[in-house]
């Protein structure tokens, strides 16, 4: 098994299904928008959700750490979001593609305020924080454009807008 291989093709059918949950969020949405007090915005969700795929692969294959940052990544905009979103999945892409495998083995860490939230190998840190926790969030997008009775496309088959 080559596992490199197997975590590019990963990443890539995520990133597609990512792709089309932020494309399904209307341009005229409002990004201020949340289900319940406790929840976040539809634009911080949406932002998270882009810069997981993005900002956050690009971070664990290129450093050892990701400092928190008090500013969270709010899109302007549907096209905004999008473009950002592209632009860095390609980067990733490309990153992931000639990374070296056995720097899998290495540790990363999340930081914020000084304290380190998340430790543990780049494998792991890819896999649980790249790739499942960008799934977590594209399914919340997901339960947020059904309660504002938007069509929601099929990830892993289609979905009931799709019939």
């Amino acid at each position: 098994m080559d596992i490199q291989k197997d975590l590019i093709a990963e990443y890539d059918s995520e990133t597609a299904k990512t792709r089309q949950m932020l494309d399904a969020i209307p341009a005229d949405a409002d990004f201020t928008w949340k289900p319940h007090t406790k929840s976040m915005p539809l634009g911080r969700l949406a932002g998270h959700t882009a810069e997981l795929a993005g900002k956050w692969a690009i971070s664990v294959l290129t450093t050892d750490k990701l400092e928190h940052s008090a500013e969270s990544y709010i899109p302007a905009s549907k096209a905004a979001l999008l473009e950002r979103f592209d632009h860095e999945v390609a980067e990733a892409k490309a990153t992931l593609a000639s990374f070296a495998p056995q720097k899998w083995d290495e540790n990363w860490k999340f930081l914020a305020g000084g304290k380190a939230w998340l430790e543990n190998t780049k494998y792991f840190i890819w896999r649980n924080c790249v790739l499942n926790h960008q799934i977590h969030h594209r399914a919340q997008l997901g339960v947020y454009l059904r309660l504002l009775n938007k069509p929601i496309p099929g990830t892993y088959g289609p979905s009931a807008d799709s019939k």
